[in-house]
């Protein structure tokens, strides 16, 4: 997913990452609204075009209200803060408690799908993973404060592809594709960065790079989508360029000059969790945390239960690894009958500048973690638990009604309509009129233009809509019209 190219002077290579269309619709209904029915050239059409809008949303706004509230009727046994309390009053067995979380999970899951949220696969997590931005840190989960057992047996029994590693742990839902730039001078970066090359240098020069070069990363599973030379996979797939500064080349000039660096980010993040239980207390609380605008590269930042990070393993084989070799070194010119002065302040400044380098390193990248974090809590988390749920209820019918309206615009407009047709003739108009891609969910859309019994199928399956007037009666007088005719009446002389 990820592609080096060759580049000018300024970079050693392009970093790009390939990344699929989403289906959201990345529009506010009310533009979305007025936009289409500004292009309806009578009056009269554009009044019924409007109130055809309206009961769409309220008859969809029906549709969902039994699931969302069985939804949060669900989550309110498993709130973090209440939900003991609330279990405690039913008086239910473990095995009840059990079957109700499983529930709550399978219409959780269902909620995040009809709301264009995926789940993190492993793939793409790993490709997220592979640079560096803002957080230079590992940053690992204590798996110890972590339950394994909700999210496993949830996998069980509903089937995922490509399923990261710690999805017994904890679930990564992701929707949406931004960019983040920061420009500043990066010295300090810069410095470590001037070093750690000089540091290479001197190990490949002494033949000793294979003690200190980590492992391997893990082999990223081959993207299909590569192999695949149709248009279609190349029209759903768009490219994103990251910036980084590993892969600049650095100068004196460049020491002193602003940077600015790039990392696609993950417009909406979405984490799933619950904690251990401990010997004295069965945890039941199911954490839900909304979190947006999170780099890709800097993902860590939203996972649960952090340990407090610290020098790797690595750093500190390469700590008192270097620490041996530059005394091992130094002892070795004594002994020698002609010790050459030069070369063993050449080896001690190597060394020590290493060490200092570490050390450095290591505080000025835990004063911009503790800052990360800081700003996640403040400034990305949006939400958590009943209000994420809310607004996941609220994002699904917006998207569900956004959907029905493209859709039966273009049917009303353009007549008749094949399955690709429709798709490709939705996609072109939020192109046109909006600026914005998205890969339309037509399949969605057309089964509830069919439930709504306003958009019926011919003999060989093409599409096709009936009259404004004549959907409008099909879906008839709202109970949300009724309440504000009543409203208007009584509140007339």
């Amino acid at each position: 997913m990820a592609h080096p190219h060759s580049n000018g002077a300024d970079h050693k290579r392009k970093e790009i990452i390939r990344l699929e269309r989403e289906s959201v619709i990345p529009i506010l209904k009310p533009r979305l609204i007025m936009t289409l029915a500004n292009l309806i050239e009578h009056g009269s059409d554009r009044a019924e075009f409007l109130k055809l809008c309206k009961r769409v949303e309220y008859t969809i706004r029906a549709w969902y209200l039994l699931q969302f509230e069985d939804l949060m009727q669900l989550y309110s046994l498993f709130d973090p803060v209440h939900g003991a309390q609330k279990l405690d009053q039913q008086k239910l067995a473990p095995e009840e408690i059990d079957v109700l979380e499983q529930n709550f999970l399978t219409y959780l899951f269902q909620v995040m799908e009809k709301s264009n949220f995926k789940i993190a696969t492993d793939d793409e997590v790993d490709v997220a993973l592979s640079g560096k931005y803002l957080l230079n840190l590992p940053i690992t989960v204590d798996e110890s404060k972590v339950d394994k057992r909700l999210l496993k047996k949830y996998f069980e029994n509903h089937h995922h592809e490509g399923l990261p590693d710690f999805s017994d742990k904890y679930v990564i839902f992701r929707r949406g594709i931004g960019m983040d730039r920061t420009t500043d001078y990066f010295f300090m970066e810069k410095v470590d960065m001037i070093i750690g090359r000089f540091w290479a240098y001197l190990l490949r020069l002494t033949r000793l790079e294979k003690l200190f070069s980590q492992k391997p990363k893990r082999h990223h599973k081959k993207d299909p989508k590569k192999d695949d030379g149709t248009s279609e996979a190349e029209q759903d797939n768009f490219f994103v360029e990251r910036i980084r500064l590993e892969n600049m080349e650095l100068s004196f000039r460049s020491l002193l000059s602003k940077t600015t660096i790039q990392e696609p980010t993950f417009d909406r993040i979405i984490v799933v969790y619950r904690r251990a239980s401990t010997k004295s207390n069965a945890e039941r609380g199911i954490y839900v945390k909304h979190f947006k605008n999170i780099p890709m590269a800097d993902m860590e930042i939203v996972l649960p239960e952090k340990k407090n990070p610290g020098l790797t393993p690595m750093d500190w084989v390469k700590f008192l690894g270097s620490a041996i070799v530059g005394l091992v070194a130094v002892i070795s010119s004594l002994e020698m009958p002609k010790a050459d002065l030069w070369v063993m302040m050449a080896v001690l400044v190597s060394v020590v500048t290493y060490c200092a380098k570490t050390y450095f390193t290591f505080q000025q990248n835990m004063a911009a973690y503790q800052n990360l974090i800081t700003q996640s809590m403040y400034d990305k988390q949006l939400d958590s638990g009943k209000g994420t749920l809310l607004h996941l209820c609220d994002d699904v019918i917006q998207q569900e009604v956004k959907e029905v309206i493209v859709s039966f615009f273009i049917l009303m407009e353009q007549g008749k309509a094949t399955r690709q047709d429709l798709d490709l003739w939705c996609e072109e108009l939020i192109k046109e009129e909006f600026g914005e891609s998205c890969n339309f969910d037509v399949d969605d859309a057309v089964h509830k233009l069919e439930n709504l019994g306003i958009v019926t199928r011919d003999s060989i399956g093409r599409f096709q809509c009936v009259g404004l007037k004549r959907a409008n009666e099909i879906i008839g007088t709202t109970t949300e019209e009724m309440i504000l005719k009543a409203k208007q009446g009584s509140a007339s002389p």
